[in-house]
């Protein structure tokens, strides 16, 4: 099922790749994911007839696309300047590419089971990231730019799963 007005032939091709991808082995599987969206980061019209606006209390989940047959499920986030994600592991495997804007993602290690800020990488429009369903890789994604940023995340859940199939929490933004 996807949402949206209609769909750019850019996006129609993505879900292809996905689709594919989301079919690799369970091990390598976020990887596979990541790459199938790597090319269509840069597409203009590539979210055309999805409107993803910003809200200033939070970032927010867009649904894009379901596949609940095979247990996946695609969103936009939209982030307003200032706004991040807790402090999280994932319960299940994650890809994401930044779309527009640029985001910093910050990696945790965890010191006596509480999360402690280990690394920052800026994600600059294009950039990809992904990792398997452990709630040990901790991380968190946050635009500390002065503009809007929009990011693809693709889960390994059906989209009525995100609330607990997701995100393992170990603090609040």
């Amino acid at each position: 099922m996807t949402r949206g007005v209609g769909r750019s032939a850019a996006f129609s091709a993505m879900l292809g790749g996905i689709t594919a991808a989301a079919r690799a082995p369970e091990t390598s599987r976020h990887l596979a994911v990541a790459e199938a969206l790597a090319p269509f980061l840069a597409a203009d019209d590539l979210l055309a007839g999805f409107p993803c606006p910003c809200s200033p209390d939070r970032y927010v989940r867009h649904l894009l696309h379901e596949n609940a047959a095979e247990g996946w499920a695609m969103v936009a986030i939209a982030w307003a300047p200032g706004q991040a994600s807790p402090v999280h592991g994932h319960r299940t495997w994650c890809a994401v590419g930044i779309y527009r804007g640029w985001l910093e993602e910050r990696y945790f290690g965890l010191e006596s089971g509480l999360p402690s800020l280990a690394a920052r990488h800026p994600r600059a429009v294009g950039a990809t990231s992904s990792g398997p369903a452990d709630i040990t890789l901790v991380h968190q994604l946050a635009n500390v730019s002065d503009g809007p940023a929009l990011s693809l995340h693709v889960y390994g859940v059906a989209f009525d799963r995100f609330g607990d199939g997701v995100n393992h929490v170990y603090a609040a933004a």
